[in-house]
């Protein structure tokens, strides 16, 4: 199986590309929305401003939204959950991909911004994408906004920051995590073997 990595100049790329490759992916860092079409699964990756991401992703949306509608399993990752979002504080008047109706919001004053370092899950419901993986599992988060959907079904995961922080959502073929399961070790690498799993179904 191939998994696309969409490189729209904004991730962590080659951590995300050695991780899956480590975990007997065949993955490849894509360009180019042309490029898309034919991989079997797809990850998008973000680090940065919501709105400087969507400006630059907007190049790959129609793409995206295809291989969406085409059941293509898609892994989001860190900014790459945050966009599936309508909108967010960090960038108003900029729009995301809308397919998580709700907001991105700011974490609270009273805790450490940007939350950095691990933290522990609390899952809400088992999808396939956490087999392996237990509440109070370890995970590295950097970020310092959050995604709040309209519609809690979407959860499977948060943590506690000051408040519940969604830390992993799942609707269809598409599934996201705040966290970086690149970095986040034995736990992590399971995560993206569950993932690519999915994508050689």
């Amino acid at each position: 199986m191939t998994i696309a990595i969409v490189d729209y100049g904004m991730g962590n790329l080659f951590s995300i590309y050695n991780a899956l490759n480590y975990v007997g992916a065949d993955s490849k860092i894509v360009t180019e929305p042309s490029a898309l079409q034919g991989f079997q699964g797809i990850v998008v990756p973000g680090v940065g401003a919501f709105g400087q991401c969507m400006e630059r992703l907007s190049h790959f949306q129609e793409a995206l939204c295809r291989a969406r509608e085409d059941g293509v399993p898609i892994l989001g990752i860190c900014l790459g959950l945050q966009v599936l979002f309508d909108e967010s504080e960090e960038s108003p008047g900029a729009r995301g991909l809308g397919w998580i109706n709700g907001r991105v919001v700011k974490l609270p004053a009273s805790v450490m911004i940007p939350q950095m370092g691990w933290n522990d899950l609390s899952i809400r419901r088992h999808v396939d994408m956490l087999d392996g993986i237990d509440d109070g599992d370890m995970f590295y988060f950097v970020h310092s906004y959050y995604g709040l959907p309209d519609d809690e079904s979407v959860l499977v995961a948060t943590v506690e920051h000051g408040v519940a922080v969604t830390a992993a959502v799942a609707t269809g073929n598409v599934f996201a995590t705040q966290f970086h399961p690149e970095k986040s070790g034995a736990k992590g690498l399971r995560i993206l073997e569950n993932f690519v799993r999915d994508v050689s179904c």
